[in-house]
């Protein structure tokens, strides 16, 4: 085919937890005014953390830097029971915007340390999601992240044991380290697929991009570790790619001799972050713009209840994928 086009992925960007996540924080604002304080980022994009601000959300590393009894948003990637504890010595106000696929996480983590088993959670040390789960039995939990942690753990062959991961990790780069698990352990449960549909089918489609297209290029901040994980995918799959936080951040000297690029974003990333890229790369002479063909996600999750309206007692609904709101700066 002649010209230099790109291609742009589908499904990608926001997905319903970050969706969700936003629209708490947004929410929070309506009701209580600013400031509204944030523990962590709410999700890991620099671009939604800025226009939050803008609003008069106020983002802290830990609790215990929110003045006591002031409003407190919990970021998408979840806390540990000890978060929650200080927070209640502090008497804040806890609006919990966790993800419910992550917080289902939390909850087998719980049951099956309350069952006598050991825990291993697959996902990368230092990650606030990790951090959150962990604290639910520390003492029962041990984290591991690739095939050679399989092989170094200390435990007995014989130990029960349940496996859980982080949900954005590699679909692909999971499955080889469980599958070492279940090679080593021979009293091995899991409860099913923790990895959440959104992280797999922006994974799949970026596979479909590495095969059709020179480059691959992912919207997503450097924090993000399913943008993250988008590019190592691409990448496996033969295609050389990059992760763009921004349009400023793309390098023209990646297009040479290319023909064909294909565009996705993170599950955090906004839409208006995609289309300052594909502006700049019409710029570049990348003007034909095609669209791949992929699933359509219809996945909604309810905001919590304490954001009800005061006078009517109804509960916002989360905004739905391509609709405006403060924080993507429009689609």
């Amino acid at each position: 085919m002649s010209g230099r086009r790109t291609v742009l992925a589908q499904p990608r960007g926001f997905c319903a937890g970050v969706r969700r996540a936003i629209g708490i924080v947004e929410r929070a604002l309506d009701l209580h005014g600013a400031p509204v304080y944030v523990r962590k980022e709410i999700v890991h994009n620099h671009y939604v953390v800025s226009e939050l601000e803008k609003r008069g959300a106020v983002f802290v590393d830990s609790e215990d830097e929110v003045p006591r009894g002031a409003v407190c948003v919990f970021s998408a990637h979840g806390v540990s029971p000890g978060v929650r504890s200080a927070a209640a010595g502090r008497q804040l106000e806890v609006i919990d915007a966790t993800c419910p696929l992550v917080a289902k996480v939390h909850s087998e983590a719980v049951r099956f340390a309350r069952d006598g088993r050991t825990v291993l959670l697959v996902g990368h040390e230092g990650h606030e999601e990790v951090e959150g789960v962990l604290g639910e039995a520390p003492d029962r939990i041990v984290a591991i992240g690739t095939e050679d942690d399989v092989r170094r753990l200390a435990l007995p062959d014989g130990t029960p044991v349940a496996v859980l991961t982080q949900t954005t990790l590699s679909f692909d780069e999971t499955e080889r380290v469980v599958a070492a698990l279940h090679a080593r352990f021979t009293d091995l449960v899991t409860p099913g697929d923790d990895i959440c549909y959104a992280s797999q089918n922006r994974q799949n489609a970026v596979k479909d991009l590495a095969r059709d297209n020179d480059l691959v290029l992912i919207v997503g901040s450097r924090n993000s570790s399913n943008s993250l994980r988008m590019v190592e995918v691409a990448r496996d799959h033969g295609a050389a790619a990059h992760l763009v936080p921004d349009v400023r951040h793309l390098d023209a000297a990646w297009l040479t001799d290319v023909s064909s690029v294909g565009v996705s974003a993170g599950a955090s990333a906004p839409e208006i972050l995609v289309d300052g890229l594909l502006a700049r790369l019409a710029e570049l002479g990348f003007d034909r713009v095609e669209f791949q063909r992929g699933i359509a996600e219809d996945v909604v999750f309810s905001m919590p209840g304490r954001l009800a309206d005061p006078v009517t007692g109804r509960v916002p609904r989360t905004p739905l994928a391509g609709e405006v709101s403060a924080a993507t700066g429009g689609v």
